[in-house]
């Protein structure tokens, strides 16, 4: 009987469902006979097909079928059921799971075991497709799961709706709390009467999981540590849970280990079980407050302290005990928690023995004065132990250079065949791709197209044909693509610059490279390619030397060629500022209108000017208004002398409106002459990054500051954003380079960081911490200079609410004033230091201005932030 041929008909028509019942009704032989066929059809049927063609993977369910039917060893049944060519990278779960279970259904109970076991260990990810064959099996089997991570992530992102009915749940249950990636599979469980959280606490109601097992494996989930996303579900959990003292009793020592260094929440929920438990003894109780007001958390500080304070007025024996915590909280960086730790140990210092005042003496030191001073009164006999050595800010590094010298261009036709067939993600390499291309087409047209066409004809050709049904290309690497299929006369289509030209508000520095890209496309299929490009960078800033320009231009006229127009206009963006007589009086030497223009050309100036605008749906409103803070954005107007080139008048003019952007990290060096034209392109991108989300880095902040030109509120706005950005720290490098090289606008920064901390766009313990290291690393002066720009912005009118963390902001200017020498009175500082109240706020608004007026008479600082610093210079 012909079983190959009733089986091949079957694959091919794609009846995976009567295959199914065809296959498991062959006897040995036949099994055996299709197993050495179905190599050779599924080469046959590859053979017919792009790779991850979805013609090829349509025959994917009846080949897996069949394989696992007749496929001889488990080892092999695994291997073919999961080749690649059955699915593309994107496929979803598989949907054939019922079907192969059914034709390995009277196979041998240890193969069947042995099976699921190998599909179990192949899985790599939750999501993985092979998921939900592997799981079914071990079930079916009985077989105990491998100890392997993945598969109990997997497990638990499909976990059947009756929990405790599931044969695998006493296997993988306890895994549940070791494996890694299961809590960030349950991170956004917080219903407690829906999902895990629900089906866990069901279990344990009904006494299906003991609550000891729950209570242990998370407990034991955050002594193996982790982020507080991978801890998040347990924290819930656990809360959930809500151990008793009892409960909580054999896992004190546990919990004691959590609170110096588990993240925030989980720490907290430890917290409240060690104070609810009545058997820990003073060591114990000295370890949990000391760890506590170590945290940089300072709720939990605050946390801390209370229990101390409450402990001791219960217990006074307990005093002892709490004088090295009270010690350690000397060095909190609150003044609010300092204040507090000084009056706890004023008000317990009667019960604390020789050696808790030798630790305490030991941390005066490290209060302010006015608190030390308070705290040796008790404990010194009324004398401040001398002061360790003062710290010294160092100078600011030393100047990196502004620029180096790029690669070679491209020399030969097979490097940039292979350049070409590798992404081009910067725009460095997309710069020496492009001139590459038109510099060896004009010298071997026809070796390149021989070089660069097996790289098309080894792609998809249906990636060339969506591409050219597409409305626009906007994207610098379609157009370099079009003019590769233009040059291999490999292109459905001529004139793809006249008809994918994008009518979209696209951004005018992405619109020059568009049109950069589409002439070169054009020049392709018209063969008027000029000999070479002229705006190829030859400084890593993306200048172009003036001398290099004129030799290029040269080049062109020698050869009698026509400069591309696009190409001429981004070639004179890149000018350097400084002009050069030489090259200027060679130009002038040149006949063509490209050299006349060159020959007169000088730097264009554009003045930028920031205005911060806030709107919701009802209208404008004042953004200075938090509780109905909508959207918050500074929007900029340009100011240039139109010089008659259009694209070069359509950059410069930065026009007021929000535009899609494909290429924006390459702006800065497309206008490495106009740092605050660039800057202000950028920032709106900027300004509205999520906080939350990844960050691309620093490297557009650090190129604008690197480039030419004024460096004003736009570029200040930029490098604010990225200053409160905790993702980025790489900013205060940006800050320290361009303070050095005497180019930071620091009380414009000092403005545009003030908006957006009062805005919310960024966090002040972010914009704190990077300023503070700025300042310890040099920068002090400037950093002084950008708090005091930035607090008039910032302090609360009378009766307003102050900004979370401003007490630490004050703080930071206060020491960065004192590094400076900086005096003179700054009068909303002055103004608020005048109202009535005691808050922490206004302690540490009254030191700064004290510090400010101190040996002046109280005179303000009349000329404004900029000259309250010491011998800096604002750039």
């Amino acid at each position: 009987m012909d079983h190959w041929g009733e089986i091949r008909k079957l694959i091919e028509t794609r009846r995976a469902d009567r295959l199914a019942a065809r296959v498991r009704a062959l006897d040995d032989d036949g099994r055996k006979e299709v197993a050495a066929r179905l190599p050779e059809l599924l080469k046959e049927l590859r053979g017919r097909f792009e790779r991850w063609d979805d013609d090829l993977v349509g025959y994917g369910i009846a080949l897996r079928v069949a394989g696992a039917a007749v496929f001889g060893g488990a080892a092999a049944v695994a291997s073919w059921l999961y080749r690649r060519d059955f699915a593309p990278q994107w496929a979803g779960p598989d949907n054939d799971v019922d079907l192969i279970l059914a034709v390995i259904a009277d196979r041998p109970a240890a193969w069947r075991a042995d099976l699921a076991e190998r599909l179990a260990l192949r899985i790599r990810v939750p999501d993985d497709r092979g998921m939900a064959l592997a799981l079914e099996l071990l079930r079916e089997t009985g077989t105990e799961p491998p100890a392997h991570d993945p598969l109990v992530a997997g497990w638990v992102g499909r976990a059947p709706s009756r929990l405790g009915d599931d044969p695998l749940l006493d296997h993988l249950l306890p895994r549940l709390f070791e494996a890694e990636g299961v809590g960030r599979v349950l991170q956004w469980e917080s219903e407690p009467h829906a999902g895990w959280l629900g089906a866990l606490l069901n279990l344990a109601e009904t006494g299906r999981v003991r609550r000891e097992a729950l209570i242990e494996g998370c407990v034991r989930r955050f002594l193996l540590g982790g982020t507080a996303v991978d801890l998040r579900f347990f924290t819930r959990l656990h809360e959930a849970l809500d151990p008793s003292p009892a409960e909580a009793a054999p896992h004190i020592r546990d919990y004691l280990q959590l609170l110096p260094a588990s993240p925030g929440p989980v720490a907290e929920s430890a917290m409240k079980l060690l104070r609810a438990c009545d058997g820990l003894t003073a060591d114990d109780l000295a370890e949990a407050w000391e760890a506590l007001v170590f945290r940089s958390e300072r709720k939990l500080v605050r946390a801390g302290l209370s229990w101390l304070d409450r402990s001791v007025r219960r217990t006074p024996a307990l005093a002892d005990a709490a004088a090295a915590p009270l010690a350690r909280a000397f060095a909190a960086d609150s003044a609010e928690l300092l204040e507090k730790a000084v009056e706890l140990a004023l008000s317990h210092s009667g019960g604390i023995g020789e050696e808790g005042r030798a630790a305490v003496r030991e941390a005066i030191e490290l209060l302010p004065p006015h608190l030390g001073q308070r705290a040796a009164t008790v404990f010194t006999g009324g004398t401040v132990a001398e002061p360790g050595p003062v710290f010294t800010p160092p100078p600011l590094p030393a100047v990196p250079g502004r620029s180096r010298s790029l690669e070679p261009p491209i020399q030969s036709v097979e490097e940039c065949a292979r350049l070409a067939a590798e992404e081009t993600s910067s725009w460095q390499s997309w710069e020496r791709l492009l001139a590459g291309l038109v510099t060896l087409a004009g010298r071997d047209r026809a070796g390149l197209a021989a070089a660069l066409r097996p790289r098309l004809l080894d792609g998809p050709h249906s990636w060339v044909d969506w591409q050219y049904r597409r409305e626009a290309w906007e994207e610098a690497g379609q157009w370099f693509e079009g003019a590769v299929r233009a040059l291999t006369a490999t292109a459905p289509v001529r004139s793809a610059w006249r008809r994918f030209m994008p009518k979209t508000n696209l951004a005018a520095p992405d619109l020059l490279l568009v049109h950069r890209a589409a002439e070169v496309l054009r020049a392709v299929e018209e063969d008027t390619l000029p000999p070479l490009l002229l705006a190829t960078p030859t400084h890593s800033t993306g200048h172009v030397a003036a001398a290099e320009l004129v030799q290029r231009l040269e080049a062109v006229e020698a050869a009698g060629a026509k400069p591309l127009a696009a190409d001429l206009q981004q070639a004179l963006l890149r000018l350097p500022r400084t002009p050069d007589p030489e090259a200027a009086g060679r130009a002038a030497r040149l006949t063509s209108p490209a050299g006349g223009i060159l020959a007169a050309w000088t730097c264009p100036e554009a003045g930028i000017e920031l205005e911060w605008t806030c709107a919701n749906a009802g209208g404008d409103h004042d953004w200075h208004d938090r509780s109905h803070h909508h959207s918050v954005h500074p929007v900029p107007t340009a100011t240039a002398a139109p010089t008659g080139l259009p694209l070069v008048d359509l950059v410069l003019g930065v026009p007021r409106r929000w535009a899609e952007e494909r290429h924006r990290e390459w702006w800065p060096s497309m206008l490495p002459s106009h740092r605050e034209v660039a800057a202000a392109y950028l920032m709106p991108y900027v300004i509205r990054r999520s906080r939350n989300g990844p960050s691309a880095g620093p490297e557009p902040s650090r190129d604008l500051a690197r480039a030419e030109g004024p460096a004003g509120a736009a570029f200040a706005a930029v490098l604010a954003r990225d200053l409160g950005d905790p993702h980025l720290p790489g900013s205060v490098e940006v800050l320290l380079e361009a303070a050095a090289r005497g180019e930071l606008p620091a009380a414009e920064i000092g403005r545009q960081a003030g908006l957006l901390l009062a805005s919310g766009e960024v966090r002040m313990t972010d914009m704190i911490a990077a300023l503070d290291a700025a300042a310890r690393r040099g920068a002090h002066e400037h950093v002084w200079r950008i708090a005091a720009a930035a607090l008039p912005v910032l302090l609360p009118a009378p009766g307003g609410r102050p900004l979370n963390g401003l007490a630490g902001f004050v703080m930071l200017a206060a020491t960065a004033a004192e590094w400076s020498g900086a005096r003179g009175a700054i009068p909303e500082v002055r103004d608020m230091a005048a109202r009535k109240g005691s808050s922490g706020l206004l302690r540490e608004i009254r030191r700064l201005h004290e510090r400010l007026t101190a040996g002046t008479g109280g005179t303000e600082n009349t000329g404004g932030p900029d000259n309250t610093g010491g011998s800096g210079q604002e750039g």
